[in-house]
């Protein structure tokens, strides 16, 4: 059994025509609507409040996403919470929507995505026709993409999705042993928000026997066509310390000095000798080395490549990105995490200058492989990197053939 509850401040009925203002054309009663999923607890994200009342700046997500609503064209707002953040939830529809909050209800979601979902359709106002559900964690979507989505249910019937391009190689595996790769031309990554008819919506939340992924899978397991129309890469799901990280870079002011002076960041990494396999490298493979152990491959020049390209656009700390608690990235190349790094400081509205990065090692000897090192970083970063490579003079533990150390200097500066 379901139990909705309404703040006793929201409506649970449209708000009632005024004669004046029906007089100059306005339309008081929209025939879209808008549920915002904001019930989820938001555990990976690890900020100890419910995910949607994190903030990002002075502001939490879930006013973002309602800014972004609020901006979108008219539609009935059902916004839906955690038990006891009601109140909260309608002070931050009130700062967005200021005189039109009218048109937004509050009620408590359930103990799945799926399940709160449906307490927003129950509070839909029978004049709704289209239906869009909308991540709140999905805080900085651009109101286009709403009218996107509504354009193509009114227009074609279906459910529709906005969906960005795979851009990451795909792997098919098992355990940590890769089976074969993965074609990624006919995949997509789904975002919300997703729109449908509501009757169809209702009828298939209805006749729904099992938990899905998503609205969209859920109305195609009833039968029904999916479309998508284009997404927006800013309307990335914040569910990581790092998304976070994300987030709250792109909304930071840039000021004068910062669209003009690099930022400058150092990193350094340290790996000791005895993992398996052969040694990997500045990118490359050094054949009859002894491996270094680590987490992925080991690589401490492309880490400290990593490290120092976050700290200069203080985006974290490669812990933050590719930690041990991420295990898609064990025994992944250096190669891919600088792949990585560069979409990263891209999104957040950096450019790599260059990197200039040392490495501290008896071996392997870099001088016959440099040029090799530095195109294969060059490539994978997307901006020059020039390696140098010295002894210690047998101390430390490098020294001493123990291990590898390497520290780099990155410079980005802000595009956007």
């Amino acid at each position: 059994m379901r139990t909705t509850l309404r703040a006793s401040s929201t409506r649970s009925s449209p708000p009632e025509a005024d004669p004046a203002s029906a007089a100059v054309g306005i339309i008081p009663v929209p025939r879209v609507a808008i549920v915002v999923v904001a019930a989820g607890s938001g555990t990976r994200l690890s900020a100890g409040a419910p995910k949607a009342f994190v903030g990002i700046d002075e502001h939490s997500i879930l006013r973002h996403a309602l800014d972004g609503i609020a901006a979108a064209p008219a539609a009935q707002v059902v916004i839906v919470v955690p038990h006891g953040r009601q109140g909260d939830a309608l002070t931050e529809a009130e700062a967005a929507f200021g005189g039109r909050s009218d048109l937004v209800s509050v009620v408590v979601g359930g103990q799945t995505r799926q399940q709160s979902v449906a307490a927003g359709l129950a509070a839909l106002w029978a004049d709704v026709e289209t239906v869009l559900v909308h991540d709140a964690a999905r805080a900085l979507t651009p109101p286009d993409v709403f009218e996107r989505v509504i354009a193509e249910v009114e227009r074609t019937g279906a459910g529709v999705v906005p969906a960005r391009p795979v851009v990451d190689t795909l792997k098919r595996v098992t355990g940590a042993v890769v089976d074969e790769a993965v074609d990624r031309a006919p995949l997509v990554a789904a975002q919300t928000p997703q729109g449908f008819p509501r009757a169809l919506l209702e009828a298939a939340y209805a006749a729904a026997a099992e938990e899905y992924t998503d609205d969209a899978a859920l109305f195609a397991a009833a039968g029904h066509p999916v479309h998508t129309v284009m997404g927006d890469d800013l309307s990335f799901k914040i569910t990581t310390p790092a998304d976070l990280d994300r987030a709250r870079h792109l909304l930071r002011p840039t000021t004068a000095a910062e669209s003009v002076i690099p930022l400058v960041g150092i990193g350094t990494d340290v790996h000791a000798f005895g993992g398996d396999g052969a040694l990997r490298l500045a990118g490359l493979d050094w054949p009859g080395e002894a491996g270094l152990r680590g987490h992925s491959d080991g690589d401490a020049v492309a880490h400290a490549i990593v490290d120092a390209v976050l700290a200069a656009a203080g985006l974290g700390d490669i812990g933050t990105h590719f930690g041990v608690d991420r295990p898609e990235y064990a025994g992944a190349s250096g190669v891919v995490f600088l792949r990585r790094v560069r979409e990263l400081v891209s999104e957040a509205g950096f450019a790599i200058g260059n990197v200039s990065v040392q490495v501290q090692a008896n071996r392997p000897r870099f001088a016959p492989r440099r040029a090799e090192a530095e195109a294969v970083l060059t490539d994978a970063l997307g901006a020059p990197v020039s390696v140098a490579a010295t002894t210690t003079d047998g101390l430390g533990f490098t020294g001493t053939g123990e291990g590898v150390s390497a520290t780099a200097v990155a410079l980005v500066h802000r595009i956007r």
